[in-house]
């Protein structure tokens, strides 16, 4: 059980993650994205996966120089997976979502459930800090999960932080389980009606602790639920911070783009600026699907935003010229960078 000082702490992180959803506003879409692979990011963080936010962002066009940065891109995916498929929880969607994050880098194991024996620390089973359950009792297991993640009779977070919680426990995938389960989150925040619009980035708030995030693990599975929910609660108070500061400087990165234009900006230029604060690195392919503007737009506005510094040449991606918006970039850094700050 949980005392009365964290089920109201649980419950001011909820009503906080809520006013964030809503204050940023009905054209949300730029943070959106950049919410979710900066959560993407730090999820990955946790596993010690790093890479810089243009080495992710060239990845999600294809680039393999950065194994790290490819095992990110793929987490990205793996995400919107996640929230796509928030309105049907079940085990296969859950298992769509392990697909969806490990088919580019372990294609033999992703989306399979484990058909082995796992331990979490040391060499063998009986030196591991804990021991999951037997391997024919995971099908069975997540099926009880998902039923309790469908109940709404419960405190949302309280019931988001005993789910992870769980996920972790019953561990139910040969590798990516941490990952798997804190993408979990986000869709049971969208799922509870406390997320519209936006990815609460938790696990840039558990990162600042990964040493209380994994003890608080060992307690929940040594019977102990407070210590999770509290974390999940701070966390989260966390990440809304660290977010509504992402959010204020891609603000910031916008106003500046147009300031710098001197002309009003035609209707294609204002959907070439949207794309770049949220997708930072783009190439001509990319700008024409996903704007809908034509060739010869799309050369004319990636011009004029090189002109003002917006976005600068990089290097080609499978012959394709790719440029990138170093403003966003360094929002998206600095964002890791404040996340990163840790006590461990």
């Amino acid at each position: 059980m949980i005392d009365g000082r964290v089920a109201a702490l649980a419950e001011e992180a909820t009503i906080d993650m809520v006013r964030f959803d809503r204050d940023l506003g009905e054209d949300a879409a730029p943070f959106a994205a950049l919410l979710l692979r900066s959560e993407s990011a730090a999820s990955s963080e946790i596993e010690n996966l790093t890479a810089g936010a243009k080495r992710i962002a060239m990845a999600q066009l294809g680039d393999r120089s950065s194994s790290n940065a490819s095992l990110i891109a793929s987490n990205v995916t793996a995400m919107w997976a996640a929230i796509e498929l928030s309105d049907d929880l079940s085990t296969a969607n859950i298992l769509k979502m392990h697909g969806a994050l490990l088919a580019g880098s372990h294609p033999e194991i992703a989306g399979k459930y484990r058909d082995g024996p796992v331990w979490v620390g040391g060499n063998s089973p009986h030196a591991a800090l804990f021991v999951p359950p037997r391997y024919e009792s995971v099908p069975g297991a997540l099926e009880d999960l998902v039923a309790f993640m469908r109940r709404d009779d419960m405190p949302v977070l309280t019931q988001v932080a005993i789910a992870h919680a769980q996920f972790e426990t019953i561990h139910p995938f040969p590798d990516g389980n941490g990952r798997t389960g804190r993408a979990l989150v986000g869709t049971l925040l969208r799922r509870k009606g406390i997320t519209e619009k936006v990815t609460i980035p938790v696990s840039s708030g558990l990162l600042a602790n990964t040493k209380s995030y994994f003890e608080a693990l060992h307690s929940y599975q040594s019977g102990s639920i407070q210590p999770i929910v509290e974390l999940f609660a701070e966390s989260s108070f966390a990440a809304t911070e660290n977010g509504r500061q992402l959010a204020n400087d891609i603000r910031t990165v916008q106003e500046n783009i147009y300031s710098t234009l001197g002309r009003r900006p035609s209707g294609t230029l204002r959907r070439t600026v949207s794309l770049i604060v949220r997708e930072p690195a783009i190439t001509v392919e990319t700008l024409i699907e996903q704007t809908g503007q034509s060739s010869s737009a799309a050369y004319r506005n990636i011009a004029t935003l090189e002109a003002v510094g917006a976005i600068k040449a990089g290097s080609h991606i499978k012959g394709r010229q790719v440029w990138v918006a170093p403003a966003v970039i360094e929002a998206l850094d600095e964002f890791a960078l404040r996340a990163g700050k840790r006590t461990r």
